[in-house]
C-alpha cells in the first residue's frame, strides 16, 4: 500500500504578499511537502555528523582525504556528465540577489552566468523568499519589468539570446523556512522551500526555452551531503516528468572539510554535476570554525591579507581546478567584489587593475570561468578570460597534472607572514555592525568601503574576533584582542555612524541591534555555527 499523500504545508505567521497564490499553489506545496517528508530526516543526520566531525577536529587539529574512498579517487575511468550547451560557456558570472532590479539587470548584464540568489546576497525575509522566485517566474515569461520610484528610470529585459543562463542557489542545508511547516509541524529546510519551489515552477518553462533548472549548492560539508542534493534531484526529476539528467548543479567548495572530498562530491552527483566552485570568504570562515581551539598556526591574519596567492589558497584552487578538469567539469573562481565608483576615478583605477590581475591569475591557472558583483566589472573579467579561452567555450583539456598538493598544504595557515593587525579588528568590527544591520532590515547584499559584502564576509568578520580573542593575539600597537578592547571599537563604530548618519536615520535602523548581535556572536564562549542563526531570530518579516 503506497504512502498517503502529505498534507499541504501550512503558512506560518507570515503577512499575505502580492501574486504569492502564483508561487505558493496547492500543488507547489504538497511537492516541497514531499521533499521534507522525504529528506528532512536525512538532512537532520548529516547536520548532526558534521558536529561529530568538527569535535574530531578538534581533538588531532588535523584533516587529512578520506581513506573509505579512495577507490574513487583512484578510479580514472568516471567523468561527470558533459555540459549542457547553456551552461558549456562560463566565462563570466555575476552574482546577487532575485530583486526585481537586479533580476533585470542580472540577465542584461553581459555575462553568460546569473547566480540568483537565494542564500548569502539575500536575507531571508518571506518577502524575499516568495517574492524571488515570482520574479524569475516572471522573467522566464517575460512578465518583468521595473521602474525605479526614486529615479524614474525603466528597466526591462533584452532579447532572450542576449540574457545570462540562471544557475539558482537554494540557501545552505542548516537553515529552516520558519513560515513553512510540514504535517508533523516542523520547519521545512530552507534549501528545500527555495529548490521545490522553484523546480516545480521552471523545469518545464526553462527546458522549453532550451535551457534547465540549474543550481548553485552553498555550504557543502561532505561527499554525503551532495550524495543527498543528488537524491532530491532524481526523485523530483522523476515526480514531475522531467527527464533523468536535466538538473546540473555547481558546488562551491567553501569549507575546508569540502576541500579534501572534491572528487567524491563529483561523484556523488556525476550525473547532474557541472562543476565547482572557489568560494574565498566562507572558506577562510570555515577554517576557522573547525580549526579556533588549533592553537597559533591556524591563526589568520586581517582577512585583507590573505589572497588567493597564499601557499594554503593557492593549494586549494589549483587541487579544485585540477579535480575538475580530471573529471570533465567547469572550475569556477572566486568572486570581484568591488563595486565601482561615479565619485573617485583614483579608486576605480587602483580596483580594477586588482580585479584584472586577480582574473589573470585564474584564467591563467585554468579556471574556465569566475565571478564578478558588479555589471561594471563584466567587461574586465570577460577581457581576462578571452584572452586565455578565445573561441573555446572553457579549457578543461588543461588538466593541470603538474598539481601537487597534500593533505597539510590546505591547511599550511602559518605559511603566512602577515599578522593580524589592530586596523583588522576595527575593520572587522565595521563590517560587521553594518553588514548585519542591513541584513536585518532585509538586504543580504550590501555595498560598503567599496566592496559588495554578504553574509560569507560577516561570517569571516565576526570569526576573527572571536580567534584573536582566544588565541590572545597581540596586535602591532601593543594592543591585545580582548573582549574589552572589542567591545571599545564597537562603541566607537557605534558613535561613529550616529554621526555619521544623523540621529534621524540611526533611530530608525537596526543599529544597537546589529552592534549587540556582532558582540554576542563574536565574544560568547560557545561559538555559534552560523552567524545566520540567531540573526534569523531577530530578522522581521
Amino acid at each position: 500500500m503506497s504512502a498517503p499523500a502529505p498534507s499541504p504545508l501550512a503558512i506560518v505567521d507570515a503577512e499575505p504578499l502580492p501574486r504569492q497564490e502564483e508561487v505558493l499553489t496547492d500543488a507547489a506545496l504538497a511537492f516541497v511537502a514531499e521533499l521534507h517528508r522525504r529528506f528532512t530526516p536525512r538532512r537532520d543526520e548529516l547536520l548532526a555528523r558534521r558536529a561529530e566531525r568538527r569535535a574530531e577536529i578538534a581533538r588531532t587539529s588535523t584533516l587529512d582525504f578520506l581513506p573509505e574512498t579512495a577507490a574513487i579517487r583512484a578510479d580514472d575511468s568516471w567523468k561527470v556528465a558533459p555540459a549542457p550547451a547553456a551552461l558549456n560557456d562560463r566565462r563570466v558570472e555575476i552574482t546577487g540577489p532575485t530583486d526585481r532590479k537586479m533580476t533585470i539587470n542580472a540577465l542584461n548584464s553581459g555575462a553568460r552566468v546569473w547566480l540568483a540568489d537565494f542564500e548569502d546576497a539575500s536575507a531571508p525575509t518571506w518577502e524575499n523568499v516568495v517574492l524571488g522566485q515570482l520574479n524569475l517566474i516572471d522573467a522566464y515569461s517575460r512578465r518583468i519589468d521595473f521602474t525605479d520610484e526614486r529615479t524614474g528610470k525603466s528597466y526591462a529585459l533584452r532579447p532572450d539570446e542576449e540574457l545570462a543562463t540562471v544557475v539558482m542557489r537554494p540557501r545552505g542545508w542548516h537553515l529552516d523556512e520558519r513560515h513553512l511547516a510540514g504535517a508533523d509541524g516542523r520547519a521545512v529546510p530552507g534549501a528545500l522551500v527555495d529548490f521545490g519551489l522553484y523546480f516545480f515552477h521552471n523545469a518545464r518553462r526553462l527546458l522549453d526555452l532550451g535551457k534547465g533548472p540549474y543550481f548553485y549548492l552553498p555550504k557543502t560539508e561532505s561527499h554525503l551531503e551532495a550524495r543527498l542534493w543528488n537524491e532530491v534531484f532524481v526523485f523530483a526529476q522523476d515526480h514531475l516528468g522531467i527527464p533523468q539528467g536535466t538538473v546540473r548543479a555547481t558546488v562551491l567548495i567553501e569549507t575546508i572539510t569540502a576541500a579534501y572530498e572534491m572528487e567524491e562530491i563529483l561523484y556523488e552527483l556525476r550525473d547532474h554535476a557541472s562543476g565547482l566552485n572557489a568560494g574565498r570568504w566562507d572558506y577562510l570562515f570555515s577554517i576557522v570554525k573547525n580549526f579556533r581551539d588549533g592553537g597559533p598556526r591556524f591563526v589568520l591574519p586581517d582577512r585583507n591579507a590573505v589572497t588567493m596567492t597564499a601557499p594554503f589558497m593557492r593549494a586549494y584552487t589549483e587541487l579544485l581546478v585540477r579535480t575538475c578538469h580530471k573529471r570533465g567539469a567547469h572550475a569556477i573562481g572566486g568572486m570581484a567584489a568591488f563595486i565601482p565608483s561615479r565619485r573617485d576615478a583614483e579608486v576605480n583605477k587602483v580596483a580594477f587593475e586588482k580585479v584584472r590581475a586577480d582574473k589573470d591569475r585564474e584564467a591563467n591557472d585554468g579556471f574556465d570561468g569566475s565571478w564578478v558583483a558588479h555589471p561594471d566589472l563584466v567587461p574586465i573579467a570577460m577581457e581576462s578570460f578571452d584572452k586565455v579561452l578565445g573561441d573555446k567555450p572553457h579549457q578543461k583539456d588543461r588538466l593541470r597534472e603538474d598539481v601537487r598538493v597534500e593533505a597539510a598544504d590546505l591547511i599550511a595557515i602559518d605559511s603566512l607572514e602577515a599578522k593580524p593587525t589592530y586596523a583588522g579588528l576595527v575593520n572587522a568590527v565595521q563590517v560587521g555592525i553594518r553588514y548585519i544591520e542591513a541584513w536585518l532590515r532585509g538586504l543580504g547584499a550590501v555595498a560598503i568601503f567599496n566592496l559588495m559584502e554578504d553574509a560569507a564576509t560577516a561570517e569571516i568578520s565576526r570569526s576573527q574576533i572571536w580567534q584573536w580573542i582566544n588565541a590572545g593575539v597581540r596586535f602591532e600597537n601593543g594592543d591585545r584582542a580582548t573582549p574589552e578592547l572589542a567591545r571599545e571599537v564597537a562603541a566607537e563604530e557605534l558613535d561613529a555612524i550616529r554621526k555619521e548618519i544623523g540621529e534621524e536615520a540611526f533611530a530608525a535602523g537596526h543599529w544597537q541591534e546589529a552592534h549587540d548581535l556582532l558582540l554576542t556572536v563574536s565574544l560568547d564562549e560557545d561559538y555559534a555555527d552560523f552567524l545566520t542563526l540567531p540573526a534569523y531570530r531577530q530578522l522581521r518579516g
